[in-house]
């Protein structure tokens, strides 16, 4: 997929106002409760099915320590906070990437969007995708095809680990072999998986849509700026 679209530095990237909030982190590399984002990020970037929230008080944050209740595995990255907009770490050998997609049901076509962060840099990928055999997906197709747009930027940039966060838990289910592919798209995604996995570690990351965070947000308007 020849896709990238625009890229931008992100030096002199925009400063935010920080308000007191507690970080609690229920599965991390160490949990309980931290005072800043940098200490919760520390904790949780990276790892596998973390789990963390953010909270006003340190009473609600242990409440959410303490409680036994199996919540859904969700990316819980605290929202309309300097978390939200907190720029994820990568390296030259690692990328972070936020995937989306969209569908136009007046022509029969999806697009997928894609916000990409490497070695220090922001990449934007967009792109309208054209394909019967997919349409019947509608945008689940283009986020099948913005996983696998992020998933061969960071083998072109020969990372090791890429982390995919993501709205539709398929996107980690098809590959992972968690829900069988029995469509053409769903096949081909899991194949490609399957031909890349040995190369490249990929952690797949479930958010909330339409919650307000802002990088998924931003992967969505991607998607829907190429179709619409």
């Amino acid at each position: 997929m020849k896709s990238l679209s625009f890229k931008f530095n992100l030096k002199g990237a925009r400063e935010y106002k920080m308000t007191k909030k507690f970080y609690a982190v229920r599965t991390g590399r160490t949990t309980g409760i931290f005072q800043t984002w940098t200490e919760c990020q520390a904790q949780v970037i990276g790892f596998s099915g973390a789990e963390f929230k953010s909270f006003p008080t340190i009473e609600a944050a242990n409440e959410y320590l303490l409680s036994s209740k199996a919540s859904e595995k969700e990316d819980s990255t605290p929202l309309n906070s300097d978390a939200e907009d907190a720029i994820p770490k990568s390296t030259s050998t690692s990328a972070v990437a936020y995937v989306d997609g969209s569908y136009n049901d007046a022509d029969k076509t999806f697009s997928y969007g894609a916000v990409i962060f490497w070695n220090g840099e922001e990449f934007h990928l967009s792109k309208k995708v054209d394909d019967e055999s997919l349409t019947d997906m509608r945008n689940v197709a283009g986020e099948i095809c913005g996983s696998q747009a992020a998933m061969e930027f960071a083998i072109q940039k020969n990372c090791t680990t890429l982390e995919i966060y993501h709205d539709y838990e398929g996107i980690a289910k098809w590959p992972l072999g968690q829900w069988k592919a029995n469509k053409v798209g769903t096949i081909a995604y899991r194949d490609y998986y399957d031909s890349i996995k040995d190369h490249l570690k990929v952690t797949f990351v479930k958010v909330k849509g339409h919650s307000n965070n802002t990088y998924n947000d931003l992967a969505d308007e991607l998607a829907k700026s190429a179709i619409f």
